[in-house]
C-alpha cells in the first residue's frame, strides 16, 4: 500500500473549476482509495492505494473520475510520499535563513522537461528570483513576489502539466503524509 499526494491544477481559482473538498474526498473514496485527506481549497489530496500498476495509470484514472463527477478536465500531478520527502530534502535554497520578503515555491511537473523546452524559459532576473530545475520539480527562491516572475509565467513552455505550491504548503503536506 502506497501513500500518494495528488495535486489538482487550477481548481477554485477566480471562480473557475469549483470543487468542494468534501465532494473531492468523497470522489476519491468512491474510487476505492483509503485514508483520504484534503488540505486547503487548492486541490491537495493525500490517500493510500494499491490500485494502480503505474503512476500514469492512477493519474489518468483520477483525471477521468474528476471529469465524470465534476464535468470538467483537471490536470493531476501525482507523487508518492517518498518522492515528496525527497523533494523537500533536495531544495537547493536555505529555507531556514530567508530574508524579509523572500519566499520559496516548488512547481511540480507532470513529466521531466525536454532540454529544448528548458531552453525556452527566460533567464531569471537575479534581483527578483532564482530557480533550479531538478527532475520533475522547479524550485524557486523569490526575493520579492511570485507575481513578478517571468520564469514562473513561462513554465507552460515546458509542455507538461505543472502546479505550484509554496514552501509552507509543501511542508504541511509532508507532515500530513507522515500521518497516513
Amino acid at each position: 500500500m502506497q501513500t500518494y499526494l495528488a495535486l489538482l491544477r487550477g481548481i477554485n481559482v477566480s471562480g473557475q473549476k469549483l470543487i468542494k473538498m468534501a465532494e473531492l474526498k468523497n470522489m476519491f473514496e468512491a474510487m476505492g482509495v483509503l485514508s483520504v485527506k484534503t488540505y486547503i481549497q487548492s486541490g491537495n489530496v493525500l490517500f493510500r492505494s494499491d490500485l494502480a500498476n503505474s503512476e500514469e495509470a492512477l493519474r489518468e484514472r483520477i483525471e477521468d473520475e474528476i471529469a465524470a463527477v465534476f464535468g470538467f478536465q483537471v490536470s493531476v500531478i501525482l507523487r508518492t510520499a517518498e518522492e515528496w520527502e525527497q523533494i523537500i530534502r533536495d531544495c537547493p535554497y536555505d529555507t531556514a535563513n530567508l530574508k524579509e520578503g523572500e519566499s520559496i515555491y516548488v512547481t511540480l511537473l507532470g513529466d521531466r522537461p525536454e532540454p529544448e523546452d528548458l531552453g525556452r524559459i527566460p533567464a531569471a532576473d537575479p534581483s527578483l528570483e532564482e530557480y533550479r530545475v531538478n527532475g520533475r520539480e522547479v524550485y524557486f527562491l523569490f526575493h520579492q513576489s511570485i507575481r513578478d516572475s517571468k520564469v514562473a509565467a513561462s513554465l507552460h513552455k515546458l509542455k507538461t502539466p505543472a502546479t505550484t505550491r509554496n514552501w509552507n504548503t509543501m511542508n504541511k503536506l509532508l507532515a500530513l503524509a507522515r500521518t497516513l
